[in-house]
């Protein structure tokens, strides 16, 4: 699977922004994949965000979360029949780039995942998708979709207004 679109929906998304800056107003970092299943014209459709067990810490270098041998379960388990999971959203507490430690640490590893790293712990989904950065996995690493994001990704009102 190297080549779909993924939609996600306005609530899909409120549900993203809810989780990021509630985890942002404790000063953490937050992630969560989306599960899709396939719809009739070959793309795909973000049915849920799945927000798994994680543990959240800080250190003089930064930040990071990590999803918990709990949290890895209930990624298990939510994902249905005919769903996959094509999406990563997490934030940073800064910019949005994708980082060493994301790329050491990815929860996505096929070819063609996409990961949406939300700035400033989940306050940028309010600025569009614009201000996160989205990158899909390539044989060459992860690569910025900057100039392609909607060949990729389309996201709901609130996203595609900014664009």
């Amino acid at each position: 699977m190297t080549s779909y679109r993924v939609a996600l929906s306005p609530t899909l998304l409120a549900e993203v922004e809810d989780f990021l800056t509630d985890r942002g107003t404790h000063g953490i970092e937050g992630t969560g994949l989306v599960a899709c299943t396939r719809s009739e014209d070959d793309s795909w459709v973000a049915r849920s965000f799945i927000a798994p067990e994680q543990r959240a810490h800080r250190s003089g270098s930064g930040c990071w979360v990590e999803v918990t041998d709990a949290g890895k379960r209930q990624l298990a388990a939510a994902l249905r029949s005919g769903e996959r999971y094509l999406v990563r959203i997490h934030s940073h507490p800064g910019e949005a780039f994708h980082s060493a430690t994301d790329d050491r640490n990815p929860a996505l590893t096929f070819i063609g995942a996409l990961s949406v790293v939300v700035p400033y712990f989940g306050l940028g989904l309010r600025r569009g998708l614009d201000a996160c950065a989205v990158l899909r996995l390539t044989t060459a690493g992860w690569q910025p979709v900057d100039g392609d994001r909607r060949a990729w990704l389309r996201a709901g009102t609130a996203w595609e207004s900014a664009c």
